[in-house]
């Protein structure tokens, strides 16, 4: 089965393949040739992901999926949560909105904070969500070069390692992202049984 996810972000697609079963198969926006930015105007990391796939599905009549994911900081009120990729600004960079949440949260003893992915999957009309979730601390400095995003800065519950110091085989161990897809390739096992099966 192939799967079209709308986005460009060459990072989460490598992510969402890694842990796609055999038979499955993914697509970004620069694989179909779709070169529009898609809207990202919700409050909510759910608005997000149902925007960015019901923009795609309407535009070229195909079933997709979409994701949005945030970092959610319990000592910043849920910041910055839906707004992580512009936290510093719509032409931040990973490093500055690493460094805007560092410069937040210096002092500050509650590090708690988690990763949240919602996919949403649109077919004929229909939308449906699934939620990944992962628990756990911001460092007070980054470390590792693997990974993107706030990566360097988040060590998830149960590990000393932060996300950039994994190789992506053992972030899926803990990852949020992984947590979402794998309710989504439920639903699809579920829904449309043996024809997902055959590569």
């Amino acid at each position: 089965m192939n799967l079209i996810f709308a986005t460009s972000n060459a990072h989460k697609v490598i992510e969402i393949a890694s842990v796609l079963p055999e038979g499955y198969t993914v697509q970004s926006l620069k694989d179909i040739g779709f070169t529009e930015e898609l809207p990202e105007t919700q409050d909510t990391i759910e608005g997000n992901s149902l925007q960015k796939a019901e923009y795609l599905a309407d535009k070229l009549g195909v079933t997709c999926f979409a994701e949005d994911t945030g970092l959610e900081i319990e000592a910043l009120d849920g910041r910055p949560g839906v707004y992580s990729a512009r936290y510093a600004g719509p032409e931040a960079t990973y490093s500055d909105n690493v460094n805007k949440v560092l410069g937040a949260m210096q002092g500050q003893p509650d590090r708690k904070a988690r990763f949240k992915t919602v996919i949403t999957y649109f077919s004929e009309g229909k939308n449906v969500q699934f939620t990944g979730l992962c628990e756990g601390t911001i460092l007070t400095e980054p470390r590792g070069t693997e990974g993107f995003g706030y990566d360097p800065i988040f060590v998830p519950d149960g590990c000393n390692l932060s996300f950039a110091e994994m190789r992506l085989d053992i972030k899926n161990q803990y990852s949020h992202r992984k947590k979402a897809v794998e309710a989504f390739l439920v639903y699809l096992k579920n829904s449309l049984g043996q024809h997902i099966s055959k590569p």
